[in-house]
């Protein structure tokens, strides 16, 4: 299939272009002949959910400078389709691809609430803060038919667990009754992931997202309603959108935002040749430019694996736009005070430890 033009067609609604080959499989299928494979999907549109069992649902977070403990994902694999996204390399532990396979199949892990209640009886847990979203969005679109998150909320009002989530999705506000009930125990934030104001460019980077002005309308609402919120503006990409810093943070002060963060696109495994696809075919006037200042930030090249530095990057760039950062964070009172959730309340419901709580 292609273009009049004679170039490549450009799938609308999908952030990857293309779908790299997965490096852990040896094989793959190459279309030699119309009609030579029936089924072939080269250019389905269509996304398919897969159904998976899992052993376990909460993994330890051991990197030092991601900002959490524990990580629970329901999904695997996110509709939303954003271009830069770190999950799309472990598509590839599923044998997907990391490109259009990570936004048209995706895995759904039915047995996460019971596999959850599981992990919290477990003797000895502490009650530390778990973080939903950890790798793919939480409240992506399979989340309103399938709402797993939903009753892994419930999960852990129940048994008082403490929760940390980030979305980029307004469905977050469909679960205010139990999130409104977790922040009155002081067991929940949530941050919101904005990283541009122009819908123009929302809709090329991150195709099946909110709107900016959805996500702000509904940071605002989880506010007023003593939920505890956040904004990361990530990641920046420069010379697209790090000029947007000032009236990001402002608008999230003003959405009653507590906190804010910020992270440095960095192109690691299959991303880079899905990003710099995007970028080539959205901004080809902007690509050299773009591509270039993404290397100053990581020592020449466009990844980054290095604590303390694969976050926010290095050079001058990268510390012009943490100085950016930080000024209006101080402008807009932002990261004044600390998130602390409380581990004390945890109890198994029916224990005998839960009677006296």
């Amino acid at each position: 299939m292609e273009a009049e033009n004679d170039k490549p067609a450009y799938f609308k609604g999908r952030g990857a272009q293309l779908n790299p080959h997965n490096h852990f499989i040896k094989g793959d299928y190459v279309k030699e002949h119309e009609e030579g494979i029936d089924d072939w999907e080269e250019h389905d549109r269509r996304t398919s959910f897969i159904f998976e069992k899992s052993k376990t649902i909460v993994n330890k977070v051991d990197s030092p400078d991601v900002g959490m403990f524990y990580s629970l994902n329901p999904y695997q694999g996110c509709e939303h389709g954003c271009a830069y996204c770190y999950a799309r390399n472990s598509h590839q532990y599923w044998g997907y691809s990391a490109g259009l396979d990570f936004e048209r199949k995706i895995i759904v892990k039915e047995d996460a609430p019971a596999l959850f209640k599981k992990f919290l009886e477990k003797k000895g847990w502490d009650a530390k803060p778990v973080s939903l979203s950890g790798n793919t969005d939480c409240y992506q679109p399979a989340e309103r038919k399938y709402r797993l998150t939903r009753q892994l909320l419930e999960i852990a009002l129940a048994y008082r667990q403490p929760i940390g989530m980030i979305t980029k999705n307004a469905l977050v506000l469909r679960d205010l009754d139990i999130l409104s009930e977790l922040a009155k125990l002081n067991l929940v934030f949530v941050y919101f992931s904005i990283n541009s104001l122009d819908e123009k460019l929302r809709l090329a980077m991150e195709p099946r997202t909110a709107t900016a002005r959805q996500r702000f309308k509904t940071m605002a609402a989880l506010s007023k309603a003593g939920i505890t919120t956040g904004i990361m503006t990530a990641p920046m990409v420069p010379g697209l959108n790090n000029h947007e810093i000032p009236d990001l943070l402002r608008s999230a002060a003003d959405a009653g935002a507590q906190r804010a963060g910020y992270t440095m696109v960095r192109l690691n495994g299959a991303i880079g040749e899905i990003f710099e696809d995007w970028l080539r075919k959205n901004f080809p006037d902007r690509f050299d430019k773009v591509w270039h200042m993404i290397q100053s930030c990581h020592d020449g090249k466009v990844n980054d694996s290095r604590y303390g530095t694969r976050m926010s990057g290095e050079g001058n760039i990268a510390k012009m736009i943490s100085d950016l950062f930080k000024l209006h964070c101080r402008l807009n009172l932002l990261n004044t005070k600390e998130i602390r959730l409380d581990s004390s309340l945890f109890r198994i419901p029916g224990s005998q430890m839960s009677l006296f709580g």
